[in-house]
Formats: structure tokens, sequence, C-alpha cells
């Protein structure tokens, strides 16, 4: 039996989670606070839940190769699966219903800096 399934799913994992902290860093750099990294629900996960002011920003991280790419890889099964796990986040922290909720994306680019768009979709998924 071949383990390469394995190792390329462990590379793409690495690569995956090396993008999330560049996101991460990133936002931090912007003035954002990370409040939480692969929060996981049973609705899904967001790869990054950071805080500005008044604004909590739900944070899907694309590690692509072009921008368009990386943008279109976040589906709408993605957004909602996002979206459904962003409502899960304000029902466990029902403080945050008090903050502006967003739905961000950061697609990480090799050699580039990365690009941030603030509000990408809305809580029902929708561009």
């Amino acid at each position: 039996m071949s383990t390469d399934g394995t190792e390329a799913r462990k590379r793409s994992e690495r690569h995956g989670h090396r993008a999330e902290r560049l996101a991460a860093w990133y936002l931090r750099l912007k003035g954002y606070r990370v409040i939480a990294r692969r929060w996981r629900t049973g609705a899904g996960e967001i790869d990054l839940v950071v805080k500005r002011g008044r604004v909590l920003a739900f944070v899907e991280v694309k590690a692509r190769a072009d921008l368009m790419v990386g943008l279109e890889a976040v589906t709408a099964a993605s957004r909602a699966r996002i979206a459904r796990a962003g409502a899960a986040w304000v029902s466990r922290y029902p403080a945050a219903g008090a903050l502006d909720l967003r739905y961000d994306i950061v697609v990480i680019r090799p050699r580039r800096w990365p690009v941030h768009v603030p509000n990408a979709f809305d809580a029902m998924g929708r561009l």
C-alpha cells in the first residue's frame, strides 16, 4: 500500500498551516488581534478569528499561486460552512453578537504580500 496520498496530504496540511501563520502575521501588522486559529465546531472550521475595534472577522486563508485562483477556491459550499461556523462562534460567545461581524478572505501567494479581502461574503455565504 502506497503512502504517497498520506504524505501529500501531510505536506498540504503543513503548507496550509504556514499560510495561516503568514496571514495572522499580516493581519497583526494591519492592527488586528488574533482571537483564535483553526477554531473547529461541528458546523466547520474557521482558519482565523480576528478583531480590530468593533469588527470581528472570520477569515478563510487560501495559499495559491494566483489571486483569482485563491479567491475562486472559496466555493459556495465553503462560504456556507464558514458562515455556519461563524454563527456557532457567536452562539458560544454571545458578546460577539454586539460587534460588527464580517467574513474575510486572505490569499497567500509565493514571494508576494498577502491579499486581504475584507467583507468577501456575507453571513448567508453570498458574495
